[in-house]
């Protein structure tokens, strides 16, 4: 009897793969790469020309 009461108790995990593919967006990382170098430029502009 104890041995059917064991049985029952084990725990199952069920792994079901997702429908729709899993996208990454990267978009936020590339962007604050193009205003950083943006910025160096904008520098490296006025320290050659001094506007004010």
């Amino acid at each position: 009897m104890s041995v059917s009461l064991a049985s029952a108790c084990t725990p199952t995990v069920q792994l079901e793969a997702p429908r729709e593919p899993i996208t990454i967006n990267l978009n936020v990382k590339l962007d604050a790469d193009v205003r950083l170098r943006l910025i160096k430029e904008a520098q490296e502009d006025v320290k050659q020309n001094p506007i004010f």
